[in-house]
């Protein structure tokens, strides 16, 4: 795995994100549908919606993604919003009266950058870009996250490329607002900043200790939560559904 940092990485507690900052990708089709009922119902719960994806490879399995604005959540908020979604789907029926299966799951350590805050937490990490139009002559990137800059339309994320060519430029400037798809690459700077967030959340003072309800949410496994801790949220907040007729 490629490992390394070309600029430092800043804490998530210095990144301010809001519960209503917009996603730069949006669904289309029937998950569309199924972000449409389920982004409201999130909120409800403190939660926003990351993405949804429905694949049907093994039978239909709607995969919805959520996380807390400071992009952390608990296994019981998974659940929480997993009960919460499913009668509204069954009501709504994105799949058209097909069986499915839902999934509720913390975006895991690889995850897809869907906000702008997404890619301010991530700076230095390393992530695969692709695009809606051309740029530099070509769609797909691959290089370090350096920055965003810019305002609405305008913003544009900074990469430096570790797969330019001698004759391509390495440092690149990509309109945001062109973006089709975007998400960290594993790799082990990637680990050691899971490793670090998740002893950080490990030293945090007890509920009793803190003065807190005892039962209080538990903290959730961080931004970049581990890929088993992920697959054991989406496990644990999976339900076969049959949508009402």
């Amino acid at each position: 795995m490629a490992d390394a940092e070309q600029t430092a990485t800043p804490p998530v507690s210095d990144i301010k994100a809001d519960i209503d900052e917009p996603r730069l990708i949006t669904e289309t089709g029937p998950a569309a549908r199924v972000a449409r009922v389920a982004a409201p119902i999130l909120r409800g719960l403190g939660l926003r919606l990351v993405r949804v994806k429905i694949s049907t490879n093994q039978g239909a399995v709607v995969q919805i993604m959520a996380e807390r604005p400071d992009g952390t959540i608990s296994i019981d908020e998974c659940e929480a919003a997993s009960v919460a979604i499913s009668p509204a789907l069954d009501v709504d029926d994105p799949m058209g009266g097909a069986e499915y299966r839902l999934e509720l799951s913390s975006p895991g350590i690889d995850r897809p950058l869907m906000r702008v805050s997404d890619f301010e937490r991530a700076i230095g990490h390393e992530a695969r870009i692709e695009l809606l139009n051309l740029h530099y002559n070509r769609k797909r990137f691959r290089g370090w996250i350096e920055g965003v800059e810019g305002e609405g339309a305008a913003r544009v994320l900074k990469l430096r490329r570790m797969d330019a060519r001698a004759d391509e430029e390495s440092d690149v400037r990509l309109p945001l607002v062109d973006l089709d798809e975007s998400r960290l690459v594993l790799t082990d700077a990637l680990i050691r900043e899971t490793l670090r967030a998740e002893k950080a959340g490990a030293e945090e003072p007890s509920p009793e200790q803190a003065g807190e309800d005892e039962n209080a949410p538990r903290r959730g496994p961080g931004r970049f939560a581990a890929r088993n801790a992920t697959k054991a949220q989406a496990k644990t907040a999976t339900q076969p559904r049959r949508p009402s007729r």
